[in-house]
């Protein structure tokens, strides 16, 4: 074959190649955009709940799941990539870090948008996010990233592009602006009457009682309270992710004092001041002023005077 017919043909095939390349990017583009069109609704709803992004909650179900043609998407409704952990529920097996690792299973796929917000909500180590605007779409990727959601160093970058490519941050500006209403985003009318749950401390503050099964997400969406609401009114212990059953859960500010009488309680042993703040109802920043000496952490191995006034 003569060396013109030779680049001739070989331009060809270059341009065919290019061809492929850009249908397969314009159809993958198409996947995206549906998938957007699809789950738009969803994520608005868990930001209303959980003040977590719609734009990061697009952008992290496009990534992990392929715009949902990811095998983890496919057989098990798993959009965001979350793994075994403490999960109770059905699970599948796929190589990803490692070889045959556990992921969770879901029903629908709406029960993995809701299972990402739990998840987020729940730990400890993604709590700073919620200090950032839901329409600081670019420090919530970066935190996701410090935070080790994913092990990809280019993760949030990789988010940042998917919200600016495609408008995702559009979205963002869907959340409405809290109500005033004694601390409660739309409450139930019932919460402090005729809902069974709902209990007042010694100084009426409103909490629940745990129960099995129960987190702060499921009494976040039960009472219609924000997450940021009940992160601010309850402190969480180091490492607590889930709720044990038996554990008060606040709905509304706990007060600077129990009452005028009563000046100090004695601390019984295994107690920690975080546990008696939510005891009591008596916010934990007021509890660490009045008592110095004693780290908000520590654990109290004998009787301890503990001043609330």
């Amino acid at each position: 074959m003569k060396m013109k017919n030779v680049k001739r043909n070989l331009f060809v095939l270059s341009l065919l190649s290019l061809g492929a390349t850009s249908f397969a990017e314009t159809d993958y583009k198409a996947l995206k955009l549906e998938y957007i069109e699809h789950y738009k609704t969803t994520a608005i709803q868990q930001m209303i709940h959980t003040k977590i992004p719609a734009s990061i909650t697009l952008a992290q179900g496009l990534l992990e799941s392929g715009a949902g043609t990811s095998r983890l998407a496919t057989l098990g409704n798993n959009h965001f990539g979350i793994k075994c952990h403490e999960w109770q529920g059905d699970r599948m097996f796929h190589d990803d870090d490692a070889k045959g690792e556990c992921f969770r299973v879901y029903g629908n796929a709406e029960l993995s948008f809701v299972d990402h917000s739990a998840f987020l909500t729940e730990r400890n180590r993604y709590a700073f996010l919620f200090g950032y605007a839901t329409t600081d779409y670019e420090n919530w990727a970066k935190g996701l990233k410090k935070a080790g959601y994913a092990t990809n160093p280019q993760y949030a970058n990789l988010l940042i592009k998917l919200i600016e490519d495609y408008n995702l941050d559009d979205f963002d500006a869907a959340l409405p602006p809290p109500k005033k209403n004694g601390g409660l985003l739309n409450p139930p009318k019932n919460k402090f009457g005729t809902n069974l749950r709902v209990n007042t401390t010694e100084n009426q503050s409103a909490y629940v009682v745990a129960e099995k099964g129960d987190s702060y997400y499921r009494i976040s969406q039960e009472f219609s309270t924000a997450m940021w609401e009940l992160r601010k009114y309850n402190d969480f212990e180091e490492q607590k992710d889930v709720l044990e059953e038996g554990d008060k859960v606040f709905l509304e500010p706990k007060k600077n004092k129990v009452n005028h009488k009563k000046a100090s309680v004695i601390a019984q042993q295994n107690q920690t001041l975080i546990i008696l703040s939510q005891d009591l109802g008596i916010k934990l920043n007021k509890l660490i002023k009045l008592n110095p000496d004693i780290k908000k952490d520590a654990v109290i191995t004998q009787k301890t005077t503990i001043y609330l006034n």
